[in-house]
């Protein structure tokens, strides 16, 4: 189980640190700069551009005219170099010690990033940063405990040798983590042998069932994604009277077979408990829907925590219909390739949440996104930002990556002193284009918001959503796939059709769909548990249970997914809203 606090943390003097660092941020970010350049002046990368880690008299303006903008793209075959075993100082100085894999769902693949002691580093930095300011506004009891969904997939080891596993699993499996988090992590409620289940499913139960034996101590119910914590629940419903059973008489379901977790799981149950089994029966029968299924399973929890915004905004609706009263905190903004920005402002809520860029985490570059779409400009400074703009992120940190277009389009909120406060718009790529229409995952979602609103009137829900553009038409058309809650009449689903087809207010596309060269929108309803099959094929890919994002749009490339959302389909609508 991950060990008791025994360090005293400090809070005043961690946020005393953040608020120096920020009102020198443009200092910072010079001075952070230099330190990559000169750990890895020996990369052949950089090496090739001129860049040798000396000291220039501007070492800024040399490394932004001498290195260029670069995609996961154009590093995938220095990455694959390291990835095969190549010891040579490739991208870093020296070779890394584990190589992280992304979740593969925003581009149908998952790919290869370099995990450093250096990344590892300024994770914990992080963490301690937002949990000083999360801890201010929500104080936790020394003795309390966390109920934490986390899913730490096993590491393999690649054909050159090198560890390679998901971020989260590089994190929590990454020697320091424990001591690192000692200071500010509470006890978590599941023993390490769930944690590292090879088995998630059987993780998920486990966790749900160690948070009930310890509902009085949880203080927070964690998970990575809001994504996490809405399955949890939802999974809650269909299991919580086997795990009622399995209090009450003292004996762990037949479900659990993983050795070391039956073993672990069965000491935590050791005797028992009928009172508890009876308490959470009652509090079970007790609620109407599920609201506040949340506070009335841990009396003492004080907020709800995991990333909310961007593709995680679709599951706060039901995230806090399970939430009740408890405060929603939003998770910290960062990527599988490092961490950008801290929740200094825990008591916004997830639509208004906003992120302070750490100065010293990366050098970090935005490029600003033209509202035409039309001639790309220069990238400006952390500190150059203006208030009310949006950008691209651009990062170089310490573990190789230089001038690294994340893809992610942020917009500048404020300022935290002189560091910007930022939130998460959507992925820059288009995800439904045919031809002059350009609708992001922002886009995708507000119109699959608009119509999920007819659909409440019926008491049904969206339980999640996709999209394809569909090109085998004459013309091509967008197609929405949509896993709902129970059963309603047609003439209601094809409403939902209409608004969905209206609720793109791009101009490129309601023009094209008036002149007939965008066909009508397409909505396919799924069988009940098609989502959960597209997860299991990542899952089965490597993906990490608590690093899963589903995939809003699904290209021809990801023939598999798409296989499994269309052999689904139980019916078809299309949309008469321009006819």
């Amino acid at each position: 189980m991950l060990e008791k606090k025994v360090e005293t943390f400090n809070m005043n003097r961690v946020i005393d640190e953040f608020d120096e660092m920020t009102r020198n941020a443009d200092q910072v970010q010079i001075q952070t700069l230099k330190e990559i350049l000169h750990k890895n002046k020996s990369a052949i990368y950089l090496r090739n551009f001129g860049i040798n880690g000396d000291t220039t008299a501007d070492p800024e303006e040399d490394f932004k005219a001498l290195v260029p903008l670069v995609t996961d793209f154009e590093l995938e075959p220095y990455i694959k170099r390291m990835v095969d075993g190549d010891t040579s100082p490739i991208l870093t100085g020296h070779p890394v010690p584990a190589i992280s894999l992304s979740s593969g769902t925003s581009q149908g693949r998952p790919k290869f990033v370099p995990f450093t002691d250096e990344l590892m580093e300024n994770t914990l930095q992080l963490f301690r940063t937002a949990f000083a300011f999360r801890n201010r506004e929500f104080p936790i009891d020394d003795n309390g405990r966390a109920l934490q969904f986390i899913f730490s997939s096993k590491q393999y080891i690649s054909t050159g040798g090198v560890p390679i596993g998901t971020a989260t699993t590089n994190v929590y499996r990454n020697p320091n983590f424990k001591a690192g988090m000692r200071s500010i992590q509470s006890l978590c409620c599941s023993p390490d042998e769930v944690i590292f289940s090879p088995d998630v499913h059987q993780a998920l139960y486990c966790h749900l069932l160690s948070g009930i034996l310890f509902r009085d101590q949880v203080q927070y119910v964690f998970a990575p994604f809001a994504h996490g914590l809405v399955h949890a629940f939802r999974t809650f419903e269909q299991v919580w009277e086997e795990i009622i059973t399995d209090i009450k008489h003292g004996v762990l379901s037949s479900r659990i077979t993983v050795p070391s977790v039956r073993t672990a799981m069965s000491k935590l149950l050791a005797v028992p408990n009928p009172e508890l089994a009876e308490t959470i029966r009652n509090k079970c029968l007790s609620l109407s829907n599920w609201y506040g299924l949340i506070p009335a399973l841990f009396p003492n929890a004080k907020y709800v925590y995991g990333i909310m915004t961007g593709s995680m905004e679709p599951y706060v609706k039901k995230l806090r219909h399970y939430a009740g009263d408890l405060p929603l905190v939003s998770h910290d903004y960062g990527s599988s390739e490092g961490w950008i920005a801290a929740n200094v402002t825990p008591r916004l809520s997830p639509e208004e949440a906003t992120f302070a860029v750490i100065p010293n985490l990366g050098y970090f570059e935005f490029l600003p996104v033209s509202e035409t779409g039309e001639g790309e400009q220069e990238p400006v400074g952390l500190t150059d930002v203006k208030i009310g703009q949006e950008y691209e992120v651009v990062l170089t940190n310490y573990a190789g990556l230089y001038r690294y277009r994340l893809g992610d389009v942020v917009k500048i909120m404020s300022f935290y002193n002189k560091t910007p406060q930022l939130k998460f718009i959507c992925r820059r790529n288009l995800i439904l284009s045919i031809n002059i229409d350009k609708n992001t995952e922002r886009d995708l979602q507000l119109s699959v918001e608009s119509a999920a609103k007819r659909l409440s009137e019926e008491k049904i829900e969206v339980i999640d959503f996709s999209s394809h553009v569909d090109l085998s038409t004459e013309p091509g058309h967008y197609v929405i796939f949509w896993e709902i809650s129970g059963e309603t009449n047609e003439d209601v689903l094809q409403d939902c059709c209409n608004c969905l087809d209206k609720g793109f207010i791009d101009a490129g596309y309601m023009s094209s769909r008036k002149c007939k060269t965008i066909g009508a929108l397409e909505l396919r309803v799924l069988e009940k548990g098609t989502f959960k099959k597209v997860q299991e094929h990542f899952l089965g890919l490597g993906s990490s249970a608590g690093q899963f994002k589903m995939p809003r749009c699904v290209k021809p490339s990801n023939a598999k997914v798409l296989q499994i959302l269309c052999e689904n389909v139980v019916s078809r609508f299309f949309s008469t809203a321009f006819e």
